[in-house]
């Protein structure tokens, strides 16, 4: 049976019946898993830090999409100053301010520096 499987394989591949694999070009993406020192000592997360400051100065109230988009602005700078894509760089973060107003709210001491900020975000060093 091996034989007859083998020939058949052979005779299809040798008359051009056996399909070929397709070469589709692969997308192109990005890879934002750079060392989260390099993002953190960038004055672009500085930035969406003292933005959240900012943000939650009277309270856990806020306008959540309004933060978000200035958070993706923030986002998109950084992203010009990396030499990435500003689409990808906001779809890699996109849920990170929603995220953050979870995690202001349920520990509004994680703003009184930006190393604990960082914690919040990325886990302790």
């Amino acid at each position: 049976m091996k034989t007859t499987l083998s020939f058949a394989a052979a005779l299809l591949v040798a008359t051009g019946c056996a399909q070929q694999p397709r070469h589709e070009p692969q997308p192109t993406t990005v890879n934002f898993q750079d060392d989260s020192n390099d993002w953190k000592r960038s004055p672009h997360m500085h930035a969406y830090y003292d933005e959240t400051v900012k943000t939650f100065a009277n309270g856990a109230d806020i306008d959540i999409d309004a933060y978000e988009a200035r958070s993706f602005e923030i986002f998109r700078a950084f992203a010009r100053a990396s030499g990435a894509s500003e689409a990808a760089m906001v779809d890699h973060l996109k849920l990170i301010p929603r995220q953050v107003v979870g995690i202001v709210k349920e520990d509004p001491a994680v703003l009184k520096s930006y190393d604990a900020f960082w914690a919040a975000l990325v886990g302790p060093e």
